[in-house]
């Protein structure tokens, strides 16, 4: 295994073809199961036992797709690109789904700080639930919190959840998906419609070119992908340029550049300077969706056997208890609501996992499902939004409050 691992360490080529056949076989899976089981399921569990054996621990950077590439440009290209496919005027109409995600996330806090508190110590929890409700932000928030209060494990169990919180929510919100893309596709045939012009869901592939503009569309001879990379490019240095200026005054509590890309991804599609689905437009959508989440697997290099199997039990009663109040209070609000509780329920899960995984498994579902290209259409256009606001309420926003108000409870602990 050293001499196996020794020539992927000698050779980029090596490393980017390992990294990526896993990911194709992942998508293989995915395919052929019909996306029961969500290619980022896979591909996690193969880079476990990849990083177990004869993977490098830098594998991905080895590859050439690390640090800049992955991160900020990769996920801050990414994220402007989902702020790029959201229309301002129907983003208001996705307000039950904002309430629902904040209710989702209430009662996995609720549960864990009652019941999972029963059974497991207070640390664990402390810093194991911002991870749990969010991204790698509130992760390393909770992590550097917990070694400064003195509490080693439980600073492993905060990097550990992030990395296992989405085996829980993957095949999970899979299945959700799948009852409500059935639904979808039952009201689609019976109503025939075509484009669902009617409803009131977020449209984010066919929002039309004939909007109103305050900055004159280039044309398409001109509009090169370069271009709109340069764009793009200047859009995530505002955003990075405008997270370090809000931390002189915010401190630790900065805003993030991610959420800052997201913003400011929404008002420059609506103003004109970058075009709708902007990497799908230029053509590099795939790629860059390829890097982001190598990126995120790239984590799973810190999750040996024995840091898991010492923080295992904590960290598996925090996650079923916090997904169960998550499903209980997402229940009660869909029903107050009036919408479907699979898509309720699906959306809250995005906090498990967010972009770009919530993104994956929505068009894995809908390709699935639909037996025509209308069909798959329908089917993202009414299932993809509610998702993307979910990932984007819970992961880029709410975790890091949460995490900025739990850092403190961590030194109250005798």
């Amino acid at each position: 295994m050293e001499q196996i691992r020794e020539l992927i360490t000698q050779s980029p080529f090596l490393a980017l073809f390992i990294v990526a056949i896993i990911y194709a076989f992942g998508e293989m899976v995915s395919t052929k199961t019909k996306a029961w089981i969500p290619s980022v399921f896979v591909i996690a569990i193969l880079f476990i036992i990849g990083y177990w054996t004869i993977f490098p621990k830098n594998i991905v950077d080895l590859a050439g797709l690390g640090i800049p590439l992955s991160t900020p440009i990769a996920i801050i290209f990414c994220v402007i690109h989902m702020g790029s496919s959201i229309s301002f005027d129907k983003l208001k109409k996705q307000w039950k789904t904002i309430v629902i995600c904040l209710f989702g996330i209430l009662g996995m806090i609720v549960f864990c700080l009652t019941i999972a508190r029963l059974f497991v110590d207070s640390e664990y929890i402390i810093a194991g639930l911002p991870p749990l409700a969010g991204g790698i932000v509130s992760a390393t928030m909770m992590q550097q919190a917990a070694i400064e209060a003195g509490f080693e494990k439980a600073a492993i169990l905060a990097i550990c959840m992030y990395v296992c919180q989405g085996f829980a929510g993957y095949p999970l919100t899979s299945i959700l998906l799948k009852i409500e893309g059935k639904r979808l596709l039952k009201q689609y045939k019976k109503n025939n419609i075509v484009n669902n012009k009617n409803n009131d869901a977020l449209k984010v592939e066919n929002i039309t070119e004939k909007e109103k503009r305050l900055i004159p569309k280039i044309s398409d001879k001109y509009y090169s992908t370069s271009l709109s990379l340069a764009i793009m490019a200047l859009i995530g240095f505002m955003s990075v340029y405008l997270q370090d200026f809000s931390a002189k005054f915010l401190g630790v509590y900065k805003i993030n550049s991610a959420v800052i890309g997201l913003i400011l991804g929404i008002i420059f599609a609506e103003i004109g300077l970058i075009d709708r689905n902007i990497l799908k437009r230029n053509s590099c959508f795939n790629i860059f969706m390829f890097i982001v989440m190598l990126y995120i697997f790239s984590w799973l290099n810190n999750a040996t056997p024995e840091l898991l199997l010492e923080i295992l039990t904590p960290m598996i009663i925090i996650i079923i208890v916090g997904v169960f109040g998550m499903a209980v209070f997402s229940i009660i609000i869909a029903k107050l609501l009036k919408v479907s509780i699979p898509m309720a329920f699906a959306s809250s899960l995005t906090s498990l996992y967010g972009f770009p995984p919530n993104y994956i498994l929505t068009e894995e579902c809908a390709k699935s499902l639909a037996t025509t290209e209308e069909e798959k259409q329908y089917l993202m256009d009414n299932m993809l939004p509610q998702m993307i606001v979910g990932g984007f309420v819970t992961v880029t926003i709410t975790s890091v409050i949460i995490a900025s108000i739990f850092t403190p409870l961590l030194f109250t602990i005798n």
